[in-house]
């Protein structure tokens, strides 16, 4: 199964930065028909879950995906899926 994987740790201080990487992996999902985009975020304190669940939840991005799942073995990443 084709998946995208990114990893959010190396841009974890960079507001701008986390938003322009997680649009790009949804872009790219859409446009390559890819059904999971899997966003791993670590554990940590959960601030960086939160601001991924928070770009999730905006209007012009949920228009764009099917699901979201939270992985029930590694709290520390997300699954996004969609509907082609």
């Amino acid at each position: 199964m084709a998946r995208i994987s990114i990893d959010l740790h190396a841009c974890f201080r960079d507001g701008r930065r986390i938003d322009s990487v997680l649009e790009g992996a949804i872009r790219d999902a859409r446009e390559k028909r890819i059904p999971t985009v899997e966003i791993i975020h670590g554990k940590g304190s959960g601030q960086l879950k939160k601001r991924v669940l928070r770009f999730l939840q905006r209007p012009d991005i949920k228009a764009q995906y099917h699901r979201v799942e939270k992985d029930s073995k590694n709290h520390g990443r997300l699954f996004v899926h969609f509907r082609h």
